[in-house]
């Protein structure tokens, strides 16, 4: 039995858990002697330059795996071109009552609404200060429900996680902390990625700054979130996190669950928001997209979008890991198909 079909087999038989349960028993299987390892063959035409971060091929793992910090080598070791782990509260946070976490197992979907559970800033601070640096490795910043300034919060993350991350991605997009979204608002936002840009450069180690957005956005939201990231000339906007609404063709028993819903249903219209903010953006921030991503099809699909980098999390529960090395070792021939060089060159190409 090779070690990809052994790892999802397992993934499958972690699916007989509880989802959160399986959710805790994958990390810990992660952090444990006996996580896999896989020798993916990574094509040098995959390498990818983003905000000045080299990535060695495009695909990513999404926030809301990793919470605590606690297996992103592991998670590089898998093949993935970058990990984010979090999202991480100043203060920690237990989050929502449970159950909080559902599979929609006929539509390869997950609603959650942890609300933003961790273990707080300074326990994942000292877990990232002794990793062992390899590969890029970026943090969620989230902010605490009591927060009396939420803006505060990502600032001080900022600044606590100098020196320990590639990236900082400021995540206003959950549906499960109350009031975030409204950060999305023009002089909200405008206040908020000014402050953090202002703490982020005032510091030696300056790390670039991503904006992750949700896919329930009016048009005037769309052009408010456009016009802040270009004038606060953000690194790079991560399109999009899980969506509120509920297709009507869901067939789960579980979609009426209250929360974000993440997976499959999601790929569609994360997909043209992204290609809506590629056209907009016309090519001054670049754009990473996640969402529904469960296939190599899909993969190039988000990078013919706009996307120059994509991030998966959800497909690996239904999928199992050894979806990340399809991808990666499938890219290349898509990209020669089509006559691109590099991942750079198909970026938008079908837009």
């Amino acid at each position: 039995m090779t070690l990809r079909l052994a790892a999802s087999l397992g993934a499958k038989a972690v699916q007989l858990l509880d989802p959160e349960d399986a959710h805790r028993a994958t990390v810990k299987m992660m952090a444990s002697p006996f996580a896999p390892h896989f020798q993916t063959r990574i094509d040098l035409m995959l390498a990818t330059t983003l905000a000045g971060i080299e990535f060695k091929n495009p695909l990513g793992l999404a926030a809301g795996f990793d919470k605590n910090a606690e297996v992103p080598n592991a998670m590089l070791r898998l093949g993935f071109g970058f990990v984010e782990v979090g999202a991480v509260t100043p203060r920690p946070q237990a989050g929502n009552d449970r159950p909080r976490v559902f599979r929609l197992r006929e539509d390869e979907a997950v609603i959650n609404r942890y609300g933003f559970n961790n273990e707080g800033l300074e326990k994942i601070a000292g877990r990232l200060a002794r990793r062992r640096r390899i590969g890029v490795v970026g943090v969620n910043l989230g902010a605490n429900k009591d927060s009396e300034d939420r803006i505060e919060d990502f600032v001080s993350g900022v600044r606590r996680l100098e020196g320990l991350v590639d990236f900082y991605t400021v995540n206003i997009s959950s549906p499960n902390t109350p009031g975030l979204r409204a950060l999305q608002d023009k002089a909200a936002l405008t206040e908020l990625l000014s402050r953090v840009i202002a703490a982020r450069d005032a510091l030696k180690i300056k790390a670039p700054v991503f904006l992750k957005v949700a896919p329930d956005l009016a048009d005037a939201d769309k052009a408010d979130i456009a016009s802040a990231v270009i004038e606060r000339n953000i690194d790079a906007l991560i399109v999009s996190n899980t969506t509120i609404a509920r297709p009507p063709w869901l067939k789960s028993a579980q979609s009426p669950e209250k929360g974000g819903l993440s997976g499959k249903p999601l790929f569609i219209p994360s997909t043209e928001l992204l290609a809506e903010f590629y056209e907009t953006l016309k090519g001054r921030i670049p754009l990473i997209g996640v969402g529904g991503v469960s296939s190599l099809n899909d993969a190039y699909e988000k990078i013919r979008a706009g996307a120059s980098l994509v991030q998966l999390y959800t497909a690996l529960i239904y999928k199992g890991p050894g979806l990340i090395p399809q991808i990666i070792e499938g890219l290349p021939a898509k990209l020669r198909a089509d006559g691109f060089k590099s991942v750079a060159e198909a970026v938008g190409s079908g837009v």
